[in-house]
């Protein structure tokens, strides 16, 4: 690299370079994770007399279902080798299966936002005063 006063003689690893993206990756799919176990959680709770309800049930169940699945493509990518030639075809394969479920799942997550999985009325009111 010009102008870099300690110039590496060694190249990028690639493989270090990919499983590093895929830890990254899968930490962000543990917090949506998280994030969409709790607003199932209050769906629950407001039961089936709440609007939306089935629908929110649905795609709730659905995103987690595909962040399980993207988990799974993400931990498999990660034990695979990038720097062998043969394998590199295959990886490349798991990797547009897992940026195509990404993308979907982001999707599902627009529409749970829009339909709003929020504890509101009496369950808020008693939620906030009786936090346990």
């Amino acid at each position: 690299i010009p102008g870099d006063p300690t110039p590496r003689s060694q190249p990028i690893n690639l493989n270090h370079y990919a499983t590093k993206k895929s830890v990254a990756e899968s930490m962000l799919d543990v917090a949506l994770f998280m994030s969409n176990a709790t607003r199932l959680k209050a769906v629950l709770e407001q039961g089936p007399a709440s609007h939306y309800y089935t629908t929110l049930v649905t795609l709730i169940s659905i995103s987690l279902l595909l962040q399980v699945a993207i988990g799974i493509l993400l931990v498999v990518i990660a034990r695979l080798n990038l720097n062998e030639v043969g394998k590199q075809w295959q990886l490349n394969q798991l990797n547009n299966a897992a940026t195509t479920l990404v993308f979907i799942t982001v999707v599902i997550n627009v529409f749970i936002t829009a339909f709003g999985a929020h504890k509101t009325g009496f369950l808020a009111a008693r939620t906030s005063r009786n936090p346990l």
